[in-house]
């Protein structure tokens, strides 16, 4: 299968590999759309199987990217950069640097903040080389760390599909959370102190040691959060957390958490549909994060200070999207994440209709 032959391929507008001999650096940064504006999304370093599976995960990730600002409404398209390497044993910051030079071969047409695998200050080092990043410290415009943001809208989708699916509020529902990494730690505090109960999994377990200590939360080996007893199911790890081996092991009546591409595919997500389970998008209930380094490339480019009160607007506007989906999905009888695809398609298509008439 050739590149444009894949079905993630759909229609990018470009993708990007880049190689550095002397630091080791082997990026692809796939571009999807700039019909809102320039491209953004998050960099991550990951080791990979294969070139062909690096590709693959900047393709979908780069296309959710365009689906998730055009849903929170915000003038940016998608975009992704993966770094196939193992970011604990890989990392230095002449890599970085190098992938600093290659952003900046783009000319601003793909601005790159942190993802998995990618820190900070990797970025500063990446910023020494290039002005388009964000997620950075200590200048005016700086947005600070997206995580608890992502968090706060993965919450109260949480928190809406419940009342939708379940008729009632948190408290005493259980809800099994993959992944406590800086979102899943984040959501899983809130949760509990709106009374919900948790089983929680992680690969780190320092990480679930701390939060368990945290939120009284019960621990589960990795593999086994597909069989708990719980009414929500909270992927906050890699994607593909919902597919034909894990479907039929879950007993939750909700699917909703902060991770990318939680489908494995889009007839997984027919089967969550007919099966009575609400799933809540993800790109449409984690895209806090996003809209909090929208806010900071806002100030970067008009020169000004990061306006939280901008971030809130546009997060309360996010939460009104996703209850928009959940209203179309009951009234027509679909599948939840095939009206958020209907609507982020032509969000995108009216601002390159847009562009094309200007």
């Amino acid at each position: 299968m050739t590149l444009f032959d894949s079905p993630a391929f759909e229609g990018h507008e470009g993708v990007h590999s880049f190689y550095d001999e002397k630091t080791g650096l082997k990026t692809i940064i796939a571009v999807h759309s700039t019909a809102r504006g320039p491209a953004a999304g998050g960099c991550r370093m990951w080791p990979y199987a294969s070139a062909d599976a690096a590709l693959e995960d900047a393709l979908r990730l780069s296309r959710a990217m365009s689906y998730k600002n055009a849903m929170a409404d915000l003038e940016l398209g998608g975009g992704k950069a993966v770094i196939i390497g193992d970011s604990r044993t890989m990392k230095t910051p002449a890599l970085f640097e190098a992938f600093g030079r290659a952003v900046d071969k783009l000319g601003g047409s793909y601005w790159t903040a942190e993802d998995v695998g990618v820190s900070p200050a990797d970025l500063m080092s990446a910023r020494k080389q290039t002005r388009f990043v964000a997620g950075l410290e200590g200048h005016a415009a700086a947005s600070g760390d997206p995580s608890p943001v992502t968090a706060e809208g993965v919450f109260r989708g949480v928190r809406l599909a419940v009342r939708r699916a379940l008729n009632r509020d948190l408290d005493g529902v259980t809800v099994a959370i993959q992944g406590v990494g800086h979102v899943g730690a984040y959501l899983a505090e809130k949760l509990h102190a709106a009374g919900a109960k948790l089983i929680i999994t992680d690969v780190n377990e320092t990480a679930l040691a701390e939060i368990a200590a945290r939120t009284g939360a019960q621990v589960v080996a990795p593999g086994a959060i597909f069989d708990v007893e719980a009414d929500v199911f909270a992927p906050c790890a890699m994607g593909g957390a919902i597919n034909a081996a894990t479907l039929p092991r879950l007993k939750a009546k909700v699917i909703a958490g902060g991770a990318n591409n939680q489908l494995a595919d889009l007839e997984i997500g027919r089967q969550v549909f007919e099966r009575g389970m609400l799933y809540a998008p993800d790109y449409v209930i984690n895209g806090g994060g996003i809209i909090n380094v929208a806010g900071e490339i806002r100030a970067l480019e008009q020169g000004g200070a990061f306006d939280p009160a901008w971030v809130a607007a546009k997060l309360d506007r996010l939460t009104a999207t996703l209850e928009e989906v959940l209203d179309r999905a009951v009234t027509e009888a679909r599948p939840t994440h095939e009206v958020a695809n209907e609507m982020a398609k032509a969000r995108i298509a009216q601002a390159e209709a847009q562009r094309l008439a200007a």
